[in-house]
C-alpha cells in the first residue's frame, strides 16, 4: 500500500530525506513543507562566499527548483507547521489546512537565540540564519564600515573573517576566553585568536554587551567591563536552539531537540526526526548527540529517509565540519565535550597543526588547522574506539593510516 511521507522542515536534512525517499524507490507521495519562501539551500555559504559577494544564491540550493517537481517531490514552501496530531495522523498549517501522514519526519533546524538587553529593539543590529538575514548584513558592507560582532562562535568567527576581508573595521566580543573555546578549549582557540588579531581584528575577550545605544539606530555598543564601542552596525551571534515548538503535545520526546535513537525515530511510532533539531543515539560513542553541521545534515537526512522506509539500517557517521576563516582551513571531525589529554601533532603556534581530543585513552575528536587529508585519515582511529601510542600519534613521521592498520 502506498504511504504519504511528509518532512516538515524545508532544510538540508529535509530536503536530502525528499530526495533520497525517491531515490531509494519510496511508493506513495512525498511532501516537503517549509517555512522559507526559497527552495531548500546550505547555509554554510552565507556567513563566507555569499556574504562576500563570491557566489550567487542559486550556488547554495540543495537541488535546483525544478528537480523537485520533476522528481515526485511535492513542495510548500512559505508556509508553518503549526502542530501535529500523531493519532489522526495529519500536520495543521498556520493556514488551518491539514496535510495527512503515514509516517513523518521533523527536520525543523534550529533558530538564533535573540539578545534580550537595553536598545536591543535598535536598527542595525542583525543575525545571521537565512539568506534574508545575510542580504541585509550584505547591504551594510562598505570598505572602511564600523561593525561590533558579538560572539565568536563559528558563526561570529566566519562572519568577522568575511568582513575584515571586504575591508570593514571589525571588533569582536566574546565572553569566554577564546574563539570557540566551549568546543576547541584554550589552546587551540588562542590559535584562532592570534589568526585574527593578525588579520586586523579588534578582539575582546571575557566581556559581554551590556546595552546597544543610539537614537533610532545602533551608534555604539556598551560593554560590562565599561568599554564603548563606536559602530555602523552590529552583528549577534550568540548561538541557536532547536526547533521544537510544533511537537508540544505529540508525545515526542524533547530534550536538547528531538530525542531519536540510532535508527532516527522518535518516541512516537512513525515520526522520525534528522538534522540539527535532531538529538540522536550515536552507536560508536554511545550517548545521545545533537550537532548543528552541515555534514551530518547530508548524511543524517539520507539515514532517516532509509529508515522510514523500514530498511532499519543504524546512522553512526562521525561528524566532520570545517570552517574556512581568511586563507586558514579548520577541520574538525568526532564528537567530544570534555577531554583528560590534548595530543598535538606539529606546533599550535604554526600555520598547521593537527590536535586530538583524548578521554581514557582513546580519541574522541580531532581538530586540524590546514591538515584536511590528516583530519580524514584519524577518522578511522576515531571509530576504531581503540587505546592508541600517544608518541606515535605526535610523531609526525608515523602516517596515521599506519596506526589504524596496527
Amino acid at each position: 500500500m502506498a504511504k504519504a511521507y511528509v518532512i516538515v522542515g524545508g532544510s538540508l536534512a529535509g530536503a536530502t530525506a525528499a530526495v533520497t525517499l525517491r531515490e531509494e524507490g519510496a511508493d506513495g507521495s512525498v511532501m516537503l513543507i517549509g517555512a522559507e519562501g526559497e527552495p531548500p539551500y546550505e547555509r554554510p555559504p552565507l556567513s563566507k562566499a555569499y556574504l562576500r559577494g563570491e557566489v550567487p544564491f542559486d550556488k547554495s540550493l540543495v537541488r535546483p527548483a525544478a528537480f523537485y517537481g520533476e522528481h515526485g517531490v511535492e513542495t510548500m514552501l512559505g508556509v508553518r507547521a503549526a502542530r501535529i496530531d500523531p493519532s489522526a495522523k495529519f500536520v495543521e498549517l498556520d493556514d488551518r489546512r491539514r496535510v495527512p501522514f503515514d509516517v513523518l519526519l521533523i527536520a525543523t533546524g534550529c533558530r538564533n537565540r535573540r539578545i534580550s538587553i537595553p536598545g536591543s529593539e535598535l536598527e542595525g543590529i542583525y543575525s545571521l540564519r537565512t539568506v534574508e538575514d545575510a542580504d541585509r548584513i550584505k547591504a551594510e558592507i562598505g570598505v572602511g564600515r564600523r561593525v561590533v560582532v558579538v560572539g565568536m562562535g563559528f558563526i561570529g568567527s566566519e562572519v568577522a573573517a568575511s568582513l575584515r576581508q571586504k575591508g570593514l573595521d571589525v571588533v569582536a566580543i566574546e565572553p569566554a576566553k577564546t574563539p570557540l573555546f566551549r568546543v576547541l578549549g584554550e589552546a587551540v582557540g588562542q590559535r584562532l585568536a592570534d589568526l585574527h588579531r593578525a588579520h586586523g581584528v579588534r578582539t575582546i575577550f571575557e566581556d559581554t554587551v551590556a546595552a546597544f545605544e543610539g537614537a533610532q539606530r545602533v551608534s555604539s555598543v556598551l560593554t560590562k567591563s565599561g568599554l564603548r564601542l563606536e559602530c555602523d552596525f552590529v552583528v549577534a551571534g550568540i548561538g541557536v536552539e532547536p526547533v521544537v515548538d510544533i511537537l508540544d503535545g505529540t508525545g515526542v520526546r524533547v530534550d536538547n531537540g528531538v530525542v531519536v535513537d540510532q535508527y532516527c525515530q522518535t518516541s512516537v511510532p512513525g515520526i522520525y526526526a534528522a538534522g540539527d533539531v535532531a538529538n540522536h543515539y550515536h552507536p560508536v560513542f554511545e550517548r545521545q548527540i545533537r550537532v548543528e553541521h552541515w555534514h551530518n545534515a547530508v548524511k543524517q537526512g539520507a539515514a532517516a529517509a532509509r529508515n522510514m522506509l523500514g530498511r532499519a539500517v543504524p546512522y553512526d557517521e562521525i561528524h566532520w565540519f570545517w570552517s574556512d576563516q581568511y586563507d586558514a582551513n579548520l577541520q574538525y571531525a568526532g564528537f567530544h565535550t570534555k577531554w583528560d589529554q590534548l595530543a598535538v601533532r606539529g606546533r599550535l603556534d604554526s600555520g598547521s597543526f593537527l590536535a586530538f581530543y583524548i578521554n581514557d585513552g582513546r580519541i574522541d575528536a580531532v581538530v586540524g588547522l590546514n591538515r584536511a587529508k590528516d583530519v580524514r585519515r584519524a577518522i578511522p582511529l576515531i571509530n576504531a574506539r581503540r587505546m592508541l601510542n600517544l608518541e606515535q600519534l605526535q610523531d609526525e613521521s608515523v602516517d596515521l593510516r599506519s596506526l589504524h592498520a596496527a
